[in-house]
């Protein structure tokens, strides 16, 4: 017996314009548990194939390649025979039709930490909307190799930080363990740019982040949740930069909230909008009219193909990050993808 579907935000009763209509899924999505080494990235996959054309794609790849009648997974793909020939039909076929988002979890931190503690927290972090933090984060994430042990330690210490499950207060002792995890990245000596953003994380700022976050204030959003801007910057890549409105049909994932969803779809307004002339007169417009999403629709990937064939694509870009800045994968891949554009120093650590 299926369960109820969680999250998702009704659609719309009007939408105005042109709309396109995608499906969505992700692969490594590990909830709130970030660090783990297994499943260092996530991927958020999307296409806009009608029903009849994702079915046709699935019928060919059984058909052609021998594959199970079953709902297709990544691994049982790559695990095939054929797979090579297979994937290079498979994204031939999804030429155009597609697009990939990558968030590096460790990367994703370090930009929440900033995002979070050091600027004004919003639903637009994470996102192309908020890149004038991005700079600090990545100068922390790059000095990440010169501390070692001492990096995750910190890393792990925002998480349980920012963790507000089963609390109703900041704990103390979770406070005292970020800023030494904190102080110890100083003293590792990781440059003048990056000592300069630690030294930023004051204890007066951290705590009144903090005690708004534990006070449930909506307009911050979820620290350890990467799906709510990978979700964005699928909508704003499928909008064509605010042409169109985007509605999301998404595999089931309690983490998309309608609350959520509609402060998102919010911010999209607000960020999307251009600011009108200084002698424009005011209007009373609803803003939620013009949000390139215009709802998100749960549903259960075995009885949606575009959503398998979402599913699909999103592990193998996870499952082969060999193939991640190939030139045949170059074409579905986010050119904001929330990761670092230069590869990882030769002396870091092991991730």
């Amino acid at each position: 017996m299926r369960l109820p579907l969680q999250g998702g935000l009704p659609p719309m009763d009007t939408v105005a314009g042109a709309v396109v209509e995608i499906a969505c899924d992700e692969s490594g999505f590990s909830g709130t548990n970030l660090l783990h080494r297994a499943t260092p990235v996530i991927t958020h996959a999307s296409v806009d194939l009608c029903i009849g054309e994702a079915v046709e794609l699935i019928t060919a790849l059984r058909s052609g390649f021998r594959f199970s009648p079953n709902e297709f997974k990544s691994g049982q793909f790559l695990r095939n025979s054929a797979a090579g020939e297979a994937l290079e039909w498979f994204l031939a076929q999804l030429r155009g039709r597609a697009h990939v988002h990558l968030i590096d979890k460790e990367y994703f931190l370090t930009t929440r930490i900033v995002d979070l503690l050091l600027g004004e927290p919003s639903y637009a972090a994470g996102t192309r909307l908020t890149q004038d933090q991005r700079p600090a984060a990545r100068t922390l994430y790059r000095a990440r190799h010169l501390a070692d042990h001492d990096w995750r330690v910190f890393l792990a210490a925002f998480v349980e930080l920012v963790r507000t499950k089963r609390r109703h207060r900041p704990d103390p002792q979770a406070l005292e363990r970020f800023f030494q995890a904190r102080d110890a990245l100083l003293r590792d000596r990781l440059g003048a740019q990056a000592d300069d953003i630690l030294d930023g994380l004051s204890r007066t700022r951290v705590q009144a982040v903090l005690a708004r976050l534990f006070a449930d204030d909506r307009s911050i959003p979820p620290p350890l949740e990467p799906l709510l801007p990978a979700l964005a910057e699928t909508v704003l890549f499928w909008s064509g930069d605010g042409k169109r409105q985007v509605l999301v049909t998404h595999d089931e994932q309690s983490a998309l909230t309608a609350g959520r969803l509609s402060r998102l779809q919010q911010v999209l307004v607000d960020r999307a909008r251009p600011s009108p002339p200084d002698d424009a007169e005011e209007t009373d417009s609803s803003p939620a009219g013009n949000s390139p999403l215009a709802g998100l629709v749960m549903v259960d990937s075995r009885d949606d193909p575009r959503v398998q064939v979402a599913d699909l694509l999103a592990g193998v870009a996870r499952r082969l990050p060999e193939i991640v800045d190939d030139r045949p994968f170059q074409p579905f891949l986010s050119p904001t993808s929330l990761r670092d554009p230069q590869p990882r120093p030769a002396a870091a650590s092991p991730a």
